[in-house]
């Protein structure tokens, strides 16, 4: 018999199978209610697939962080500090799953090889699935391009709070395929029979269970043929359906009493486990190798449809939750308790044992929350954040006493928090603001209003008040670290750095103070101490041999050297972290990545800031954290618009302005420059009056005018000289005079003369401009800023041409032309030859940069390709498949013309 009532559900899985074998990933949403056959329906499809990473969701272990991900890898388990890092160890699975070479030389066509396997990489019960793993899915699908992979999420309902939402936006994406599975028809009810019912019964068998299949059969299977008889009486109701609990339970009671205990044993242990353990468990001993009395069992089991197993897979499952809830709850609380307890004492892994002590316990008890909250700071002080907060929930669920419980939720919280895995923001608040007042609740409170300053603030500051920092140094250390960051927020770099300060002295090792270092010595910089700063770190090593501290100082310095002006060292510094960073949280490897997107902005290395920008931004969507990115999407914005990609930089100014609403200085900054310099790009010069100029009044409220950092008032000056309001240009630009000035920054002051020479110049000063020009000519000596110094002589050009000097004007213009097009910045381009014509010049066909013609992530690929790094390298360091690259490199090859890597990177370095 054909596979009932899904046969279009198979065919368009078929058609995602072939689409796979051609190297197009398909990634296909299952969804449905219990009972519907949506597990049937994959696992008749997975006979058609060549190989399979499948797991399955388990409600007893959704706490458990990268539990399902332990699972879909076969119990290939390392420390994983983040949900990329597992993505990453997901990817690296696939990859070899699909086989083929994929390792040093080879491009690989754009469909697939021959000899490559198409991989089904499949998750059930996505609903009960661990937060992280469910990340690290998101994570290692996103970045399939070519392979040959069919990925399956299957779930009763892809709304699910419970699912990350970058997960719901990529299986609801218009390139993924949506099967919903809905009852059967009473047609398909009739074939399910056999044909034993007649249509008119089959219509009222599928009335009656909406068309459930497993309701269905299971109505079938229990009433035998006098449910044809009651069905075909129209005057007598259809039996109603025992539950589904009963035909279960008749199927285990009908077993043998081993094989009873086997399968009880087997429901103790979750939906899925070894054999081995199973049979331990039932006959209470120590798990050995199984014997053929178990495999008997199984067998046995496997008949009656209460476990399934695999060919070649070493576990055994539940054929559907429901057959083990069923199970699970028929055992009594004497045997279900002594079940979990010889459990915990067979297990090696403690926090395993624990939860089966924890699955044991009838009521309170003090003893094992002790336990368990001492696991649970365990994982804490590890980072690993999502298990110290599972740990800690099931301490406060098994003690009677307030205090104990409000201890113990509070710490709980906190590791939800640093875990990123508080769906419920307002929720969390509501039952913190029903605790004892103290300093952590306090704390608690003030880290969950982040978003409201004026409430976090005063939080933070009750916190502190009832704080003792003698006797609870850590509290001490976590409430100055988030003043630190609240500080941050607020552009106020003085008191940003004094409290990281403090939490660094209060408490230098506690991990949820993590960036500490950073946030002291950036607070430091924007307060008008960068050279202070950098000049007091200590020597630091290498970024490949460096702790985590000191590359938490590396970035720093880097930071510092860009605010300083020192692009070379910049770069150097923020390469070297970004390269070794690839074990720290996702939040660290956005920012850095952004720090090197923006120091390479400045030193004129467009392409490979863009490509920055984006892994930046991809990795910030993938861990649902799109807020840590908004500085990122302002860069993204600045390249954008001198590149003439309007559409683009304006896209990314509106994110960052949707995120100004809520109060923070810093995001309403960012929009105003992103804003700005889409306008500025345009030459629409009331655009950018308008994005700017509420920023002088918000001068006094932060410290976002340090030389160094993103500069902007000369930008609002050259608007308003544009503007004809000589009296305003001159009060924005002694905002960046006076300042650079005192610092004596050369970047700053080189745009601070130009600005005041294009002021002077309309003015109608000539010598006052001349004066200006050659002030700015003689900074940009000093520093390495190509499309500053473009600008400049774009102006200056510009300026000479006006005043008669066409010869010393068509110099100064052609220099701004060279660096123009070696940036590709379109806009100032065109206005450079504009001016060039009007000098009587006729500048050379302008020939396109190769590289132009590649995406970001190409052109990352390609210069990793050219600096002699192998396939299978190139996907570990871009965090992408082997397939990806070849994908990516084959594109590469063709659009550039060339046929070997030697030749790609010729080519790039001919651009250099």
């Amino acid at each position: 018999m054909d596979f009932v009532g899904r046969r279009k559900a198979l065919a368009t899985l078929a058609r995602a199978r072939q689409l796979a074998s051609t190297g197009a990933p398909q990634n296909i949403l299952v969804q449905g209610p219990a009972g519907i056959g949506k597990t049937a329906l994959v696992r008749e499809f997975l006979t058609t697939v060549d190989r399979t990473l499948h797991a399955d969701g388990d409600i007893a272990e959704a706490q458990l962080e990268f539990g399902l991900t332990e699972r879909l890898l076969d119990g290939r388990r390392t420390r994983w500090i983040d949900p990329p890092a597992a993505g990453a160890a997901i990817l690296e699975a696939l990859d070899e799953a699909q086989g083929g070479e994929g390792g040093t030389g080879g491009v690989g066509p754009e469909g697939g090889a021959s000899g490559e396997h198409v991989v089904a990489l499949v998750v059930d019960d996505a609903q009960w699935a661990d937060h992280a793993s469910l990340q690290a899915l998101t994570f290692a699908v996103r970045r399939l391009r070519a392979d040959q992979v069919v990925t399956l999420l299957v779930l009763r309902d892809i709304n699910d709070a419970r699912l990350p939402d970058g997960l719901r936006r990529l299986f609801t994406a218009d390139t993924a395929t949506c099967i919903d599975l809905n009852g059967l028809n009473a047609v398909e009810i009739r074939e399910l029979s056999g044909g034993t019912l007649t249509a008119r019964a089959a219509t009222r068998l599928r009335t009656h269970t909406a068309g459930n299949p497993l309701h269905t059969l299971a109505l079938l299977e229990q009433e035998g043929p006098e449910l044809l008889i009651a069905l075909e009486r129209s005057d007598t109701a259809p039996p109603a359906p025992k539950s589904f609990t009963a035909l279960v339970l008749a199927r285990l009671g009908a077993c043998s009493p081993g094989t009873e205990a086997l399968v009880s044993a087997a429901a103790v242990l979750g939906m899925q486990c070894t054999l081995d353990a199973a049979a331990a468990l039932a006959g209470d001993t120590a798990p050995r190798p199984c014997t053929a009395e178990a495999s008997e069992k199984l067998e046995e089991a496997v008949r009656a449809g209460l476990l399934t197993e695999r060919p070649g897979d070493a576990l055994i499952r539940f054929p559907h939750p429901l057959v083990h809830a069923a199970v699970y709850h028929h055992l009594g609380p004497s045997l279900r308790t002594a079940l979990h307890l010889r459990a915990a004492a067979h297990t090696a892994d403690p926090a395993g044992a624990l939860r089966h002590r924890a699955a044991a316990a009838t009521g309170p008890d003090p003893a094992l929350a002790a336990d368990l909250a001492t696991l649970g700071r365990r994982f804490a002080a590890e980072g690993a954040w999502g298990n110290a907060a599972a740990q800690l929930g099931a301490a406060a669920r098994l003690v009677e006493d307030r205090a104990a419980y409000e201890r113990y939720t509070l710490e709980e919280v906190e590791c939800r928090i640093l875990a990123g895995d508080v769906p419920d923001v307002a929720e969390a608040a509501r039952e913190l603001g029903t605790f004892a007042a103290t300093g952590w609740r306090s704390y608690l409170l003030g880290r969950l209003s982040l978003f409201d300053i004026d409430r976090a603030e005063l939080l933070l500051r009750d916190a502190w008040r009832r704080c003792d920092p003698q006797r609870d140094p850590v509290l001490a250390a976590r409430i100055a670290a988030q003043f630190a960051a609240l500080y941050g927020s607020m552009a106020r770099g003085a008191q940003m750095a004094e409290w990281a300060g403090l939490a660094l002295r209060t408490a230098p090792d506690d991990t949820a103070t993590d960036m500490i270092r950073y946030l002291a010595l950036i607070g430091r910089a924007m307060s008008g101490d960068a050279s202070g700063a950098l000049a007091g770190l200590p020597r630091l090593p290498d970024p490949a041999l460096a702790s985590p501290a000191e590359l938490e100082e590396l970035l720093a310095r880097g930071a510092l050297r860009e605010m300083t002006g020192d692009l070379p060292g910049a770069v150097a510094d923020l390469t070297g972290v970004y390269a070794h960073c690839q074990e720290r949280a996702a939040s660290f490897r956005v920012l850095t990545a952004t720090a090197l997107a923006s120091a390479e902005y400045r030193a004129g290395r467009w392409d490979d800031a863009l490509a920055h920008c984006d892994f930046a931004l991809t990795l910030a969507a993938d861990t649902d954290q799109p807020h840590i990115a908004l500085y990122c999407r302002t860069i993204a914005a600045l390249l954008h618009s001198a590149r003439g990609s309007f559409g683009k930089a304006a896209a990314h100014a509106r994110v960052v302005r949707e995120y100004a609403g809520f109060g923070h200085l810093n995001p309403a900054v960012w929009a105003a420059l992103a804003e700005a310099h889409v306008a500025r790009a345009q030459g629409r010069h009331e655009e950018v009056a308008s994005a700017l100029d509420p920023l002088l009044a918000l001068c006094d409220r932060g410290d976002f005018a340090e030389p160094g950092s993103l500069p902007w008032a000369d930008v609002l000056a050259d608007a308003w000289t544009a503007l004809d309001d000589h009296k305003r240009a001159a009060s924005a630009l002694a905002t960046c005079e006076s300042t650079a000035v005192q610092r004596g920054h050369h970047g700053a002051l080189l745009l601070a003369a130009r600005s005041r020479g294009v002021l002077e110049a309309a003015r109608g000063d000539q010598r006052a401009a001349e004066r200006a020009f050659r002030l700015a000519l003689k900074h940009a000596e000093h520093v390495e800023i190509p499309f500053d110094r473009a600008l400049l002589h774009l102006a200056c050009g510009q300026f000479l041409r006006r005043t008669g000097r066409r010869k010393r004007a068509g110099e100064q213009l052609g220099r701004a032309r060279d660096l123009l097009v070696r940036l590709d910045a379109r806009p100032d381009l065109e206005r450079c030859e504009r001016e060039l014509a009007a000098c009587g010049l006729h500048p050379g066909e302008r020939r396109a940069r190769e590289s132009s013609r590649l995406t970001p992530q190409e052109l990352a690929v390609a210069r990793q390709v050219a600096a002699g790094l192998t396939n299978r390298q190139v996907a570990r360091e871009l965090v992408i498949s082997v397939k990806t690259v070849e994908y990516h490199l084959g594109r590469i090859f063709t659009k550039l013309g060339v046929d070997s890597r030697t030749r790609l990177a010729a080519v790039l370095a001919a651009e250099q």
